[in-house]
């Protein structure tokens, strides 16, 4: 059994789901989207999303109105493969049509555009073998980039996530993954930036973000990393 955390973005909450592989990720419609298919190459038993991306996939999946395979979703930082700030270990992005024709991956890409669910689809030219859709949301940290927003004590949701996920794995425990910005996640923030002589207001803007998504992107499996994966000895 996986634990699935779904940000609810319209009652600013965080739903906690008990589900096997098979089962279709909450929020999902006509089991379009399993687990397993959402976890993609993750090894994690423990994942998260919001309701936003969701609906985004129903709205999609039922314009394309055929399957979709899905080559990349869900990705924890430590696992890597993506770049420091990427959506993937929000749980809101997804690399698709690796399987299909170029003919099929346009019509994916045609209808991703003409949603106002998706907030971001990669031009073509960048994913020349995949369409890459998500739904970010939120003012980036850092202007220049279409990275995280900016966290403070109180914020919940799919960054808090990636925030706590990264500073535990490097060693600066959080007080476990819920998505939840509270005093241990600050405690945690503040640390990690006196070590690294960073401004320690317990905010993660630009600065924090970018320093602690460098550290732990790639990084492995650490002995502090919550929620182990499956292959863990």
């Amino acid at each position: 059994m996986e634990t699935v955390y779904v940000y609810n973005n319209d009652t600013n909450t965080v739903e906690r789901h008990r589900l096997a592989d098979s089962d279709a990720m909450p929020y999902i419609e006509n089991r379009t989207m399993t687990v397993r298919e959402f976890r993609a190459r993750s090894c994690s038993p423990v994942l998260w999303t919001d309701i936003r991306a969701m609906r985004a996939w129903n709205s999609l999946r039922s314009a394309y109105g055929r399957p979709i395979p899905i080559g990349a979703a869900f990705r924890r930082i430590w696992e890597g493969r993506h770049s420091p700030q990427s959506q993937h270990y929000a749980g809101i992005a997804f690399d698709v049509g690796q399987t299909l024709t170029q003919a099929e991956r346009n019509e994916i890409f045609a209808a991703a555009s003409r949603s106002v669910e998706w907030t971001y689809v990669d031009p073509l030219y960048r994913t020349p073998t995949w369409v890459h859709i998500d739904a970010r949301f939120g003012v980036p940290a850092c202007p220049a980039g279409g990275g995280y927003p900016a966290l403070r004590q109180g914020d919940r949701g799919v960054y808090v996530f990636v925030a706590q996920d990264a500073l535990a794995a490097l060693g600066f425990p959080p007080g476990g993954l819920d998505g939840i910005f509270g005093p241990n996640t600050r405690a945690a923030a503040m640390a990690f930036q006196y070590v690294n002589a960073l401004v320690p207001d317990a905010v993660i803007g630009c600065a924090t973000w970018t320093a602690l998504a460098a550290a732990a992107v790639g990084i492995g499996q650490t002995a502090t990393v919550a929620g182990k994966c499956h292959d863990a000895g």
